[in-house]
This record gives structure tokens, C-alpha cells and sequence, in this order.
């Protein structure tokens, strides 16, 4: 099993490299959109159990998220990004566990050496999955900040005039809020790659030094870790999200 902090490049199309992460995150995202569109088109005044059992899901989701926000009509703002990211990445990160994911492959020479090149890889062990979704996170943390206090209000968190209250104050603070944002991309990123590759690695040496029983508790443990992962993913997202919609 080869294991790299790149993705593997599977095949081009075009100039365009597709690598084993990309495929595994199209997958994703066509089934998630495949079972939300058969979900809508069956949704009716009368649910059967099914339904039931998801709306109440949901509104148990919206009752947590209204702990946070207090705030109802928020909450129902934030639930498609939040719960959107929280599935995502939870999903992104349990497919490292999916028997033969990272060993069923073709065979191919580094370094002088034969490594099995996975087909399949867990798409949050790519640096650029990541960094895309906390991009999409930070995106949509500024859009629900500039529609809830207008764009001059919000831009002067950032840009704040010298010559207003607190003059230089206010101005270094916003340039320090500004750097936050960055900064909110990178720990984003970086926090759930850095999860997912170790967990990668270390289920790679288990099943190098002991195949047969001895991964089982790091299995669980990397489910574990998954969904935690998520969970942080997207509660930073949303207490980010109060934060950028609040007028002081």
C-alpha cells in the first residue's frame, strides 16, 4: 500500500488530472443529490414513518442549532450550510474505512519500487478537498455577514476608518479580524487533513504489522475520529456564522 501526501493521479481528461480523491468526493456529492432529489419528490401532506422519523430528525437539528443561535428564523438560515458540511465531511471521512478503499489498485514503480496506487481515497486526505470546503465555509460565513448587516457595516470590521472612534484602535483591530479570517481557512483545512491522513497512516502500518484482528480498534477509532471531525467542522461554522451576523 502506498500511502502519499498528494492524491494519486488515476487518468486526464484533457489536461485535467483526475486523482483518486476526486473520485471519491463526485460520488458523494451525485449520491447525496440523487437522495435528496428522491427524498422531495416523495415528500407529502400525509408522511408515512419515514418522513416522520426525518422531520423530526430535522427539527431536532434546528432545536440545537436555535441553542446556539437563539434565534429561530437564524437558525433556519444555517441549517442547509451547516448540516450540508456536517454530511459531507462525515461521509468524506468514514469512506477511509470502507473495506478495500487505499488497497485495491493498480501496480505502479516508485522509486524503484512496486506500490499498489489506490482507486479510491478518502477525499479529506487531500490538502485540496479540504481547503475547498473551509473556502465554501468562509465564503458562506461573509455572504450571511453581509446580508444580515449590509455591505459598508460589515466591511468596517475589517476597513475601519483612522479618523473614526477609536481612530488607530479600531483600524488595527479590524486588520487583526481580517488576518482571523485567513486564519479561519487555514485551521479549517489543515485541522481535517491532518486528522484523516494520520488516521490513514496509521491504519496502513496496523494492517502492514498485524492484518488480522489487531486494526479492528483503530477502525473504531477512526469512526470515531470521523465523525468528531465533522461534528467540529460544522460547529465552528455555525458559532463563526453568529459571530460574523451580530451587530456588535
Amino acid at each position: 500500500m502506498h500511502i502519499s501526501l498528494a492524491p494519486e493521479i488515476l487518468f486526464h481528461i484533457g489536461a485535467f488530472p483526475v486523482t483518486n480523491t476526486i473520485l471519491v468526493s463526485t460520488a458523494i456529492t451525485l449520491g447525496l443529490t440523487t437522495i435528496a432529489f428522491a427524498i422531495s419528490s416523495r415528500l407529502s401532506w400525509k408522511p408515512n414513518a419515514l418522513q416522520n422519523a426525518a422531520e423530526a430528525l430535522c427539527e431536532a437539528i434546528v432545536n440545537f442549532i436555535d441553542s446556539i443561535t437563539e434565534n429561530r428564523k437564524q437558525s433556519l438560515q444555517f441549517f442547509p450550510l451547516v448540516v450540508t458540511i456536517f454530511i459531507f465531511v462525515a461521509l468524506s471521512n468514514l469512506v477511509e474505512i470502507v473495506p478495500g478503499l487505499g488497497t485495491i489498485g493498480f501496480l505502479e514503480k516508485i522509486h524503484g519500487k512496486e506500490v499498489i496506487v489506490p482507486f479510491l481515497r478518502s477525499s479529506s486526505a487531500d490538502l485540496n478537498a479540504t481547503l475547498a470546503i473551509a473556502l465554501f465555509a468562509v465564503g458562506g460565513i461573509q455572504f450571511f455577514g453581509i446580508f444580515a448587516l449590509g455591505l459598508i457595516p460589515y466591511g468596517k470590521k475589517f476597513f475601519f476608518p483612522p479618523w473614526e472612534k477609536p481612530y488607530v484602535v479600531g483600524t488595527f483591530i479590524g486588520l487583526l479580524e481580517l488576518v482571523a479570517e485567513g486564519a479561519k481557512i487555514v485551521s479549517f483545512s489543515f485541522r481535517l487533513f491532518g486528522n484523516i491522513f494520520a488516521g490513514e497512516v496509521l491504519l496502513g502500518v496496523m494492517l502492514f504489522l498485524l492484518p488480522v484482528l489487531a486494526p479492528l480498534p483503530f477502525l473504531g477509532l477512526e469512526i470515531f475520529v470521523g465523525i468528531i471531525q465533522a461534528v467540529v467542522f460544522s460547529m465552528l461554522t455555525l458559532v463563526f456564522l453568529k459571530v460574523a451576523t451580530a451587530h456588535h
